[in-house]
Order: structure tokens, then C-alpha cells, then sequence
């Protein structure tokens, strides 16, 4: 992607971060807190990013394949900051995304969110990524890539005209 500037990418093995769910919380804090510190608002942005970014790593979390590199890399693509991950993916975990991108195209995804987010007959699986779709008006994509592999990938504009 031209005018992309990577600005930090970290990899590990999915076992190891898959082994405790403290790795969101600790992955996005200081994953958010390094990228900030150039920023308008460095504090309001860091916590912006470090939520949604926290939101990706959970669903990681939760839905990938059994082995395998994970990698999370953030960049800036002109006033916009793109999360990407990618993670190991079998049938089920690929099952999931699919899913989870087709509800995201829909141009009915704020009702679709809101839906999930008052449900009272259980959590919808996807709650997460529509919040980050919604919410903080990111344009998720996902996508197969070789070698049983996935990219996720969030772009958000958290400051600027977008904003």
C-alpha cells in the first residue's frame, strides 16, 4: 500500500499468545502507548486506540487456528492508522471470519450492532468487530492468505478531519 508508514509490528507464537488473555490487554497498552506519542492528544488517542486494538486481539484470541506465527502490526496510511493481524486459521476460525465479513458489508451494520449489543439471549459473536466497525467508523477487512493463514486488518482515523 503506497504511503504507508509501518510504525510498530510485533510476532509471536500463537500458542504463547493465546496462553493468557492478559496479552490483549498487555499487547494493545503498549502497542497503543508507543505509536501515541506524536499525537495531538497523545493520552486520549492512546486510550482510543488501545480499546479498539483490544477488541482486535480478543477476537484473535478466541478464533484462530492451533499453531503458528501471530503478528499484530500497526501503520499510518495519511491521517488513518491501519491494525493488521495475522494469525494461523483453520476451518472453524476461517468459518467465523467469513461470517463476520459478510455482516460487516452490510449497509444495515449500525442496526445489526445495536441488535447485538441489546441482545438478551446471549452474547453475539461478532460484537466486537462491529463495535470497532461502528463505533469507531473503522473499515474492517478480512481475508485468507496462504498457508492457513488470516489478515485482519482495521483501518481507523482517530484524529484529524475524520476523526
Amino acid at each position: 500500500m503506497s504511503g504507508t508508514k509501518p510504525l510498530l509490528e510485533i510476532s509471536m507464537g500463537i500458542e504463547a499468545f493465546a496462553s493468557d488473555w492478559l496479552h490483549c490487554d498487555r499487547i494493545s497498552s503498549y502497542v497503543a502507548r508507543m505509536v501515541s506519542h506524536n499525537r495531538a492528544d497523545s493520552l486520549l488517542f492512546a486510550n482510543l486506540l488501545s480499546s479498539a486494538l483490544n477488541e482486535l486481539l480478543e477476537t484473535a484470541f478466541i478464533h484462530h487456528g492451533p499453531e503458528g506465527e501471530f503478528s499484530c502490526r500497526v501503520c499510518r496510511v495519511g491521517e488513518a492508522d491501519l491494525i493488521e493481524l495475522n494469525l494461523p486459521c483453520d476451518e472453524s476460525a476461517l468459518h467465523y471470519y467469513k461470517e463476520a465479513a459478510e455482516r460487516l458489508k452490510r449497509a444495515d451494520v449500525v442496526e445489526i450492532y445495536q441488535s447485538a449489543l441489546f441482545a438478551s439471549d446471549g452474547a453475539d459473536p461478532h460484537l466486537g468487530l462491529l463495535e470497532i466497525a461502528v463505533d469507531y467508523r473503522a473499515r474492517i477487512s478480512i481475508a485468507p492468505a496462504s498457508g492457513n493463514r488470516l489478515k485482519l486488518a482495521a483501518e481507523l482515523a482517530l484524529e484529524g478531519a475524520d476523526a
